[in-house]
């Protein structure tokens, strides 16, 4: 695969001069490769049309393609296609988890774990659980490594424990779980699990059948589709356990004046309205493009570039690095004596873009002992030479406020 030749499927990488970016940001959200925006403009300009609502070739050609849509999010999970519902993204997946499905089966009383590291998306719905139905959202702490082990995760459980929430990559430490392990371990003791895979998805191979998780939440935006479309996987018997989230068009097979429902098959009843059509022809279209670029070629150049960046990083001796051992394209650090934000304006004049601030998982707040830091991430359409722009304006990152003052 030639780096260069690749980068050309991607329009925000072709601009040069004041308007050249060197994206690090790829933890929040993935550039977009011409691909799936022809697939896209294709559906609008082409066959704009509603799917299901109406008996005309558009209406059957734009049904066709969310249907394609939906069977490619399924290989790309190795599940069954009537198994997947289309969301607005990884946090509307988790608060219809937490809605329909463990608000129904939990009881005062009963317990949700989750880790200290999590997204919001991954605590707020639990917060809210306990807030008003007094289900306790229990916190483990990670272990030195920074990671949630079969150890601390048997410690947790109690008899009170019915469910488990974790994030298979965390969006600040890049560390990978043993999803494997921990889902077996919440599985024999009774408990279900959701998996967080909204950092995963786009950078590795999942199989819901192999982990056996019960829930699963991916984003399009963070793996090269478009942002608004999201998936959740849930395993069969849960969905049909589970209450619609929204009522409304497409979601019932019929109503009367008597009150009565009658609900649609899964998983169009939990679809209702108007689907985002454009977006999810969009994700089916990302689907294929990581799947045409192969996971051999973007674990390797994460691993590259993010070798390079951290060996660099070390050599700098006003960096701290938060995460050294990290599994994913992500390297969290501060700048000794320089707030997170101010950092983050020097690499802006410098055209590099990274994330500063707390990244929407406050809870790691005392766990890495600083209210902000600074994360780098990088995807496989990023290069060495933008590594070394990168630290360049790095070296520099001290002496900048003296720069702009002066």
């Amino acid at each position: 695969m030639n780096i260069d030749t690749l980068r050309n499927d991607f329009p925000l990488l072709q601009k040069t001069g004041d308007e050249r970016l060197v994206y690090f940001d790829n933890a929040a959200t993935a550039l977009k490769p011409s691909h799936v925006i022809e697939a896209m403009n294709a559906y609008y300009l082409d066959y704009p049309a509603n799917p299901g609502r109406g008996e005309y070739d558009l209406v059957y050609r734009a049904d066709q393609a969310v249907q394609a849509a939906r069977g490619k999010v399924a290989q790309f999970i190795h599940a069954d296609v009537h198994e997947i519902v289309f969301t607005s993204g990884t946090t509307m997946g988790i608060n219809l988890v937490a809605d329909a499905f463990v608000r129904k089966h939990l009881k005062k009383g009963d317990e949700i774990l989750i880790t200290e590291s999590e997204h919001a998306a991954n605590v707020l719905p639990w917060y809210v659980l306990q807030e008003r139905y007094g289900i306790v959202v229990k916190i483990i702490a990670l272990d030195a490594q920074q990671r949630l082990t079969p150890a601390l995760l048997k410690e947790a459980i109690t008899p009170q424990s019915r469910f488990l929430a974790f994030s298979d990559v965390s969006n600040v430490l890049g560390t990978k779980s043993d999803t494997l392990t921990l889902t077996k371990i919440a599985h024999d003791h009774g408990l279900w699990v959701l998996l967080d895979a909204a950092q995963s998805a786009p950078h590795f191979p999942i199989d819901v059948h192999q982990s056996d998780v019960d829930f699963l939440v991916f984003s399009g935006h963070k793996l090269c589709g478009p942002t608004g479309i999201g998936v959740l996987y849930a395993k069969r018997t849960h969905l049909e356990a589970m209450d619609p989230y929204f009522m409304g068009g497409g979601m019932s097979l019929k109503y009367a004046k008597d009150f009565s429902i009658r609900l649609a098959p899964i998983p169009e009843r939990f679809e209702a309205g108007t689907q985002p059509v454009a977006e999810i022809i969009g994700l089916g279209a990302a689907i294929d493009y990581l799947q045409h670029i192969g996971w051999d070629f973007i674990h390797q150049q994460e691993k590259i570039l993010r070798q390079r960046a951290l060996v660099g990083l070390k050599k700098i001796p006003f960096v701290k690095v938060y995460n050294p051992d990290a599994e994913a394209g992500i390297i969290t650090f501060n700048l000794e004596g320089v707030f997170p934000q101010d950092a983050a304006t020097h690499y802006n004049a410098h055209h590099i873009a990274i994330r500063s601030g707390q990244h929407c998982a406050r809870n790691l707040t005392d766990y890495l002992q600083t209210d902000g830091t600074l994360r780098w991430s990088c995807y496989f359409y990023n290069t060495e030479e933008e590594v070394d722009l990168f630290l360049e304006a790095t070296k520099k990152g001290q002496d900048f406020l003296d720069a702009f003052f002066r």
